[in-house]
Order: structure tokens, then C-alpha cells, then sequence
């Protein structure tokens, strides 16, 4: 019907998930269920806001899990790339690939339980007369790490740090021979000839001082300048600071990625952005390629047969969107809408993310990758890939500032990876609100099904309050909900209306316009 008007609207119908299906997480036979509707197509600012109240889109059926009924309640989650920082498992991603590009190296240490490879299915259930049961895998990657392994090491590393830090702070000032710091500065000083002090075994207590007082002498150097003399009376060479205040500047994610490689690089990586269009000569000249990669991926990943992944389930779930793209002049010079991040390895597609460009973020859909370049941990580095994309759109457009990646499911051990890429937020499911994923994890150890907002008062600021105001598609008329109940004199479908007003919200509502044959 959305080809019978020229209308710019979003066209959706709605089912009610009126039953129980298996779930992809927990294997429940009857514990899974969502509401859903098909979108014939779709603007993307609703999208937008349906993703912002918990709704995600598989192909152009878009579906919201029943949270406090499912039996993994699947939260929204959302990523700050703009105060990213990654971690040292992300970094080993980074610098595995610059190494293989530059020569060719394959990593040997990639040992079992790494947070690399992608595994586990985001499942959804559906009308069974629209997308016929369809299981449909939207994961990123699998981080299926022991939590409690990382922390243990964490633990040991930091120690490691301080005690290293002691050490490097000791023989600077013996090198330097600055001699011992004023009474006032509380720094452990090198030992005294004679004394027989062993520097291998500094007392570990103290790292904490040596630290806090670095900092503190460092802040002094870059203030007033009364606050130089007051270094200047500690006796410490500037030059001492300077460049360990620049060494300890983090690498930023883009410096990390795009490293420079030598002339003689063994492999040339590309990442072409297309958008997903039969129209667009790029996409169609690659998707033969694309096709058969994404075959290859499912049968030796998820082992489907080949009936389950052929040119109809990969057109049907990633090469289909609703989305219409949008060019605005104040948007990114790609546009919105949906696309496929290609990863051409030496001239050939290695990897695909299918991912979407909204106006406050981009969403990631799907990866699929060459399973024999498993070693890459291309789930990881493709996340890393658009976190750092997500920032360079964020320059053209600076609404644009969030990575999404799902939904997060802590019930789920092997989906919890996504809350490793932080500073993340995760959406309440009753007020729709963002709450920092600190804060989250606390109450989800308790139950598998929270509210996130602490006040006990807030409600849905933007919940259907006038459900009359629903646009309504009939016949090739739009109208409002209140004109078309009156029509057609049939209370049977009200309970419908009202639950899919209440699901996308009263903006939603009245942009969108509500199918009805």
C-alpha cells in the first residue's frame, strides 16, 4: 500500500505478540516474547525514536521484546564513542591487525576465552504469517570472557603497575641526581648508599602516595606561576614531568586504527561504505561477493544448512530495510538510512557490517566475516571500526554521537560483551530514559527484569496520552484514530490501537500511519 501514496510518512502495520516462542538465548522452547510490526517503510528519525523506546529492526520487521514477561529481557544499549577509551584487549585487537597488515604476522595467542569471535543469535519471534517463525541473528561479537579471570588479572596488573611505577620514579631521581625532595613532599626517595635497600622490592603501600604526589606536582608545573616556584622549591627538574605527562595521554581509538603501515606492507585493508540499494552500482556489483561470504559465514559459525542461508534469508533480513534514505544538508555527506561497511582484504570482501545511520547514532545490525580470518577477531575490530566512524560523522554532524549496538542481555553470560565497551547506557524499560551501565549492573545480579530510573515517580514522558490522535492508513485516506473508529464501528481492534500507541509513544503515533485493511 506505501506505493499507492507519495507520502514520506513511515507505513507500519502491527501484531500483537499474542504468544510464547523458543528463545535464542536460554533455549527456552516457550519462553521468548515480543510485539512486532512490519514496516513498509520507515523514516529514519522514527526509527530513531522507536529505538530509543526499546524497538529494533530485523530486515523490516521491527520488534520490542515484552520485558517483564520474556524470559531474557534484552535491554537497549548505547555507547559513548566521544569518551571512549579502548581497553587492553582492544588494543591487542588493533595492534594483531596493524601487524598483519604491515607483515603479515599471525598472532599465536589467541587463546580460548578472548572477547573476539561472534557466536551468539539475537533471536526474535514474530507474526508467523509475515516472517514465518523467522530466528533472525543480530550479533556483534562474542566477548564470552571469564568476568571474574579479567578482574583477578586486572588485580595483578595493577599491582604490577605500581610496583613499576615506585621503581621508575626511584631511578629517575638517582639518575637525575636531584637528591632527596623537601620535608613537605611525601615521595619516597631512592636509597642512600649503604643502606643495602633492595629497589626490586618496593614497598607497595606507598605506590598510592608516589602516585597521588606525581599528579600533584604535575598539576603545580601547569599553574600559576606561583605554583612553578612552589615546584621549583621541591627541587624536581621540569623536564622530569614533561614528557611522562605525554606519555601518559592515552592513545585515541583513531590513532590506534589508522596507524601508519610501511611502504612494503604485506595486505592492504579498505573499508568502502554502500548503501544498501539494488540501485546503488557499487552494492550491486559486490553483493554476488557478498552473498557467498555470508553463506560461508553462517555454515561454518552457525552452522545452518544451506536452505537456511541462501539469496532470500540474506536479501530478506540484510539486504532489506525500510529505512528511506535521507540526505539533509545539515546531516553527514553519506546520508541516512542502512549500508554495508565492506572489508576488502588484497581485493576481496573479508567482512561486511550492516549497520544503520540515524540522526543520533549509528546502529549496528549485523557482522558476518570470512571464517578463515577468525584470527583478526574482525567482531571486535569491526566494532572498534564503527565506534571510531560513529566520531567522524559525529565532526560533520554533531547530533550524531552514539553508538548503538543492540540490546544487552545480562542473563545471557555470553552477551554481557557488549558492556565492555565503555562508558555505555542502558534504557529503562518503563521510563525510557538512559542510565549508565554502572549503575545497572547491581540490580540486574538480583533480577533478570529492572527498572533502571531510581525515582520512583518518573513516568514515560513521552507515553500515548491521546490515542485518538493515532494517524490511521485506510483505503488510501489517512486520518486520526478518532475519525476511523467512527467509520468503521468496530470495537474488536481498539485494544490493538491503544497497546501499539502505547508502544511507540505518542509522537510516533501521530507520525507514523497505522495500516489498516
Amino acid at each position: 500500500m506505501a506505493s499507492c501514496t507519495a507520502l514520506s510518512s513511515s507505513i507500519v502495520e502491527y501484531f500483537q505478540g499474542d504468544g510464547f516462542y523458543r528463545c535464542g538465548y536460554c533455549k527456552n522452547e516457550s519462553g521468548s516474547r515480543s510485539n512486532g510490526m512490519w514496516a513498509h517503510s520507515m523514516t529514519v528519525q522514527d526509527y530513531q525514536d522507536l529505538i530509543d523506546r526499546g524497538w529494533r529492526r530485523s530486515g523490516k520487521y521491527v520488534y520490542k521484546p515484552v520485558m517483564n514477561e520474556t524470559c531474557c529481557p534484552q535491554y537497549t544499549i548505547r555507547c559513548r564513542p566521544l569518551q571512549f577509551q579502548p581497553s587492553k584487549s582492544h588494543k591487542k585487537v588493533l595492534k594483531k591487525m596493524l601487524k598483519f597488515l604491515a607483515k603479515g604476522e599471525i598472532s599465536k595467542g589467541n587463546c580460548e576465552g578472548e572477547p573476539m569471535e561472534p557466536l551468539m543469535e539475537d533471536t526474535i519471534a514474530g507474526d508467523v504469517a509475515l516472517i514465518n517463525k523467522l530466528d533472525v541473528q543480530c550479533g556483534l561479537t562474542k566477548l564470552g570472557d571469564n568476568l571474574k579471570e579479567r578482574e583477578e588479572k586486572k588485580g595483578k596488573s595493577a599491582k604490577k603497575a605500581e610496583s613499576c611505577e615506585l621503581i621508575q620514579s626511584q631511578d629517575k631521581r638517582a639518575k637525575l641526581g636531584s637528591g632527596e625532595p623537601a620535608q613537605s613532599v611525601a615521595v619516597p626517595t631512592a636509597p642512600k648508599p649503604g643502606k643495602g635497600a633492595d629497589l626490586s622490592k618496593p614497598p607497595c603501600r606507598k605506590a598510592k602516595e608516589i602516585r597521588k604526589e606525581r599528579k600533584r606536582l604535575k598539576l603545580m608545573q601547569q599553574n600559576t606561576a606561583g605554583e612553578r616556584e612552589g615546584l621549583q622549591a621541591q627541587r624536581e627538574p621540569p623536564s622530569l614531568f614533561s614528557p611522562e605527562a605525554k606519555s601518559n595521554q592515552p592513545k585515541a581509538l583513531e590513532d590506534l586504527i589508522f596507524e601508519s603501515l610501511p611502504e612494503n606492507a604485506s595486505h592492504k585493508l579498505e573499508v568502502r561504505l554502500v548503501p544498501v540499494s539494488f540501485e546503488d552500482p557499487e552494492f550491486k556489483s559486490s553483493f554476488s561477493q557478498s552473498l557467498s561470504l555470508y553463506v560461508k559465514y553462517q555454515m561454518a559459525i552457525h552452522q545452518d544448512s544451506p536452505d537456511e542461508c541462501g539469496k532470500t534469508e540474506f536479501t530478506r533480513f540484510l539486504c532489506s530495510s525500510p529505512l528511506e534514505p535521507e540526505t539533509p544538508p545539515n546531516g553527514p555527506d553519506c546520508g541516512y538510512g542502512s549500508f554495508h561497511q565492506q572489508y576488502w582484504l588484497d581485493g576481496r570482501i573479508v567482512a561486511v557490517g550492516v549497520i544503520d545511520i540515524l540522526p543520533y547514532c549509528v546502529s549496528s545490525v549485523y557482522l558476518y566475516y570470512d571464517p578463515e580470518y577468525s584470527f583478526l577477531s574482525l567482531g571486535v575490530y569491526s566494532a572498534l571500526r564503527e565506534i571510531a566512524f560513529t566520531k567522524q560523522l559525529h565532526e560533520q554532524t554533531p547530533q550524531l554521537s552514539y553508538y548503538y549496538m543492540g540490546f544487552y542481555i545480562h542473563s545471557c553470560p555470553k552477551m554481557k560483551y557488549k558492556g565492555h565497551y565503555r562508558p555505555s547506557d542502558l534504557l529503562c524499560p518503563e521510563t525510557y530514559v538512559w542510565v549508565p551501565i554502572e549503575q545497572c549492573l547491581p540490580a540486574l545480579e538480583n533480577s533478570k527484569y529492572c527498572r533502571f530510573n531510581q525515582d520512583p515517580k518518573a513516568v514515560d514522558e513521552g507515553r500515548s496520552q491521546e490515542p485518538d490522535r493515532v494517524q490511521v492508513f485506510y483505503r488510501k485516506a489517512i486520518m486520526p484514530y478518532g475519525v476511523y473508529k467512527k467509520q468503521r464501528r468496530d470495537a474488536s481492534e481498539e485494544a490493538d490501537v491503544l497497546q501499539y500507541a502505547s508502544l511507540v509513544g505518542q509522537a510516533c503515533a501521530e507520525r507514523m500511519l497505522l495500516f489498516r485493511s
